[in-house]
């Protein structure tokens, strides 16, 4: 096992890293920027490094001044945790190049699926089922608007480099194709550096289910379940569940086998989940495979009784994976809520200090969280303050105590999304298990902003 690690990131998943190196006995080393200098993840390291200033692209995206923290730490491995640095393959090499470990997959796996024209050939060499669309890039709006015709409206524009819906833009008519081709264009390079555009179409009312996989160096790889992350908000997650209240013992393992054949097929190594879209009549397509861990990570480690950090580290540094297929199984059921700095209504980021921060407590609930009493919520940073994972022996029984925990979570000084959390999981559709991806957009009129 590695001697000391360091966490290239921030916030709640970079104290989550920091624990279970702990737990290990692995020393630890944080970073932070100017505005995070008294934050949680800072204090909670065995030693801290600055970085630069607040602006993410001078700090947390400054990957010299990340491997200078490295060396002159003298860490044995880099943990990316999600977003930030995670999937990019040029910081791995850079860090392989330096004698230290990156926790992941080969940075040539990260590039493959970071194209999500690349990952659609990919799957489709596989023989894993993609969504129907092009697996090329669109050149410009006229062929958009040819290809659109052919393949039939609703369609999907979307960034090639894009994640965390940024870069996607349904379009109805070619009308409005021809409205919005532009100006996603545009948001694709501010945002990625890369305005290469596709188009599928769109799968109505589906599920986005995903699985997680983990696979080692030595070739064995594993799926531990999946996770049903349809309630979003602009395709942002905002609710996972494990396991999902729509899959069957049947589709869970069609998916998971398939999942499994997708990695093996790339040489996986390490933490990924493949993202699926599933229709109304349980038919799956691939949608995209995120090559890090997972922000609801939490709720597959609550059901399947793992620790997948630790597994990250056991796997990066040589080890087998701890379980087989045969000895990974489900039980009980997991819900994590993310908890947001932002105006319920606007759902724009409301920036502050924290004035009072009480968390619910309970057997059933567990915290993962970035901030505290007193900590800063500055503008530079995604808002996101906290995850709330509640257990269950079923379904009902979770649902009841993540109301319970939600109504008990205090949280002033600032706006939160708490209110909003509670009116998803209060809601009929949601209790019964009948939320689709368009349930916060249709169901609860959230305005589109």
């Amino acid at each position: 096992m590695f001697k000391k690690v360091l966490i290239a990131n921030r916030g709640e998943i970079a104290c989550r890293v920091i624990r279970t190196c702990r737990n290990l006995g692995v020393k630890t080393v944080a970073v932070y920027s100017e505005a995070d200098k008294n934050a949680l993840h800072a204090g909670m390291a065995d030693e801290s490094h600055f970085i630069g200033p607040p602006k993410v692209n001078e700090s947390y995206l400054n990957i010299d001044a990340i491997l200078q923290a490295a060396k002159d730490s003298g860490v044995d491995a880099i943990h990316p945790g999600y977003g930030l640095l995670s999937e990019n393959g040029d910081f791995a090499r850079k860090c392989e190049a330096e004698g230290i470990t990156f926790i992941g997959p080969t940075p040539e796996v990260m590039e493959k699926m970071g194209s999500k024209i690349e990952a659609r050939l990919e799957m489709e060499k596989a023989g894993v089922p993609v969504v129907p669309g092009v697996s090329s890039p669109i050149e410009n709006v006229d062929e958009a608007a040819e290809t659109a015709k052919r393949i039939g409206y609703p369609v999907m524009l979307k960034a090639s480099a894009g994640g965390g819906g940024i870069g996607m833009q349904r379009a109805e008519t070619e009308e409005e194709l021809r409205k919005v081709y532009e100006g996603n264009q545009k948001r694709a390079i501010s945002f990625f550096g890369n305005g290469a555009m596709y188009l599928e179409k769109v799968v109505e009312n589906p599920r986005h289910i995903e699985i997680q996989v983990f696979a080692d160096k030595q070739g064995n790889c594993v799926h531990l379940g999946e996770r049903d992350c349809s309630v979003q908000r602009r395709n942002q997650k905002v609710v996972e569940e494990s396991p999902s209240p729509f899959v069957s013992d049947s589709l869970r393992k069609e998916m998971g086998e398939t999942a499994v054949k997708a990695a093996k097929a790339l040489g996986y190594q390490n933490a990924g989940t493949i993202e699926f879209l599933v229709d109304e009549e349980k038919n799956f397509y691939f949608l995209e495979m995120n090559t890090r861990l997972q922000v609801e990570h939490p709720v597959t480690e609550e059901v399947t009784g793992t620790d997948l950090v630790e597994w990250q580290l056991a796997v990066a540094a040589g080890q087998p994976l701890p379980l087989t297929q045969q000895e990974i199984s489900l039980s009980g059921h997991a819900i994590e809520v993310r908890i947001y700095a932002e105006d319920p209504k606007t759902f724009f980021p409301s920036p502050g200090t924290i004035t009072v921060f009480e968390m619910p407590s309970g057997k059933a609930v567990r915290h993962e969280c970035g901030v505290s009493e007193g900590s800063v919520v500055t503008p530079f940073y995604d808002p996101m303050l906290a995850k709330l994972i509640v257990t269950g022996t079923n379904r009902d029984e979770a649902i009841e105590q993540l109301q319970k925990a939600l109504e008990n979570y205090r949280i002033e000084g600032i706006k939160t999304n708490i209110s909003m959390l509670l009116e998803v999981v209060k809601h009929p559709s949601f209790i019964k298990g009948e939320a689709t991806t368009a349930f916060i957009q249709d169901v609860l009129r959230a305005p589109s902003v």
